[in-house]
């Protein structure tokens, strides 16, 4: 008898709409159900990913360790949604942004309690997991 060859599909869990239910970086999943948002940093030339990736451009290399997205960014971009892809049309309006953290930058959403006349560019501001309501996980932007 032949073994079936088990499916890991913990990405499914991420996002308002996961369009990626396979990936080699499932664990982002875990570590998003512990309160931690994580990128990967190439263990042999030291190159940053967020989103996490399993293998690295620079050097090719497949050696990778997580580090976790910590501390203040600086909102250098954002902007204000009117319309959205599929999926997204109940969360209208929102904003996407950009935090630079110095050797990285990260792209998401501000989150939605945030009122619009706050977000100004330069602030600080964190990136936190957020639970949606139907258990889906994803993070957002809030103030520092």
């Amino acid at each position: 008898m032949g073994s079936i060859k088990e499916v890991d599909d913990r990405f499914k869990k991420f996002g308002t709409v996961s369009f990626t239910s396979i990936s080699k970086t499932n664990d982002f999943v875990d570590y998003l159900e512990k309160g931690k948002v994580m990128g990967t940093r190439c263990k042999d030339c030291g190159v940053v990913f967020f989103p996490p990736r399993a293998e690295c451009h620079q050097c090719l290399a497949s050696s990778m360790e997580w580090f976790e997205v910590s501390g203040k960014g600086k909102l250098v971009t954002f902007s204000k949604l009117q319309f959205a892809p599929v999926g997204f049309e109940e969360d209208l309006p929102y904003c996407i942004a950009v935090l630079d953290y110095g050797d990285y930058k990260v792209f998401g959403r501000i989150a939605g309690d945030l009122p619009e006349e706050e977000i100004k560019l330069g602030m600080e501001m964190v990136t936190a997991v957020n639970s949606l309501p139907n258990g889906q996980l994803n993070y957002v932007f809030k103030k520092a």
